[in-house]
């Protein structure tokens, strides 16, 4: 009678165990999830201070990395005072955000010009960059297109280029690709949602 009883009771709590696993649910982010990807899973630049960069680097952070130029009128400033805005919208979460801005426009963005032009955003934020080779392949593995448009002199030229944000959790890994013009606040409730699976 007591096995009998204390089988049941096993069978019990193995049933619960599995109907709790079973309520779990991945969290819902407004960004498009791409937990399973099998692309733009590291990279290899310099920042716009000299120092190799992967995403190794920043672990302990939730990553949102841009693709852009810095004479870019419009897509690129927007987007990265909208990563300040998110940063606000952290609290005291905000330095556990970091900003990585990469040049398409290796020809003009030196490292000077980068420096100067992530001081506008946040002096956390850093600036990449690398060779016109080597970003040829960086673009193929993350998907991203940039293509230069002539203008009426050869230094006045535009570039066309993606223009939305991959997302990393606080272990490197790519979770979420968010589009240009969602705005500030649907992203920092996702990275509040990185950052509380992390803990």
């Amino acid at each position: 009678m007591q096995r009998r009883l204390a089988m049941q009771t096993l069978a019990g709590c193995a049933i619960a165990t599995l109907l709790v696993a079973c309520s779990e649910q991945k969290p819902k982010f407004s960004a498009i999830d791409l937990s399973e990807a099998d692309y733009a899973r590291d990279f290899a630049l310099t920042d716009h201070n000299g120092q190799p960069r992967t995403i190794k680097d920043f672990a302990g952070k939730v990553v949102v990395l841009f693709f852009g130029y810095t004479q870019c009128p419009d897509v690129c400033p927007t987007s990265m005072n909208e990563l300040v805005e998110v940063k606000k919208l952290l609290g005291k979460d905000g330095d556990k955000l970091q900003g990585l801005f990469v040049t398409v426009d290796p020809q003009r963005d030196t490292p000077e010009l980068l420096k100067a032009y992530m001081a506008n955003f946040d002096p956390g934020f850093l600036a990449l960059y690398t060779t016109p080779d080597k970003l040829e392949a960086l673009a193929k593995e993350y998907k991203v297109y940039f293509k230069k448009v002539d203008g009426r002199t050869p230094t006045s030229y535009t570039m066309d280029h993606s223009a939305g944000s991959y997302v990393y959790d606080t272990q490197g890994k790519l979770r979420l690709y968010t589009r240009y013009g969602t705005g500030a606040t649907p992203l920092a409730a996702d990275i509040k949602l990185l950052l509380a699976q992390a803990r």
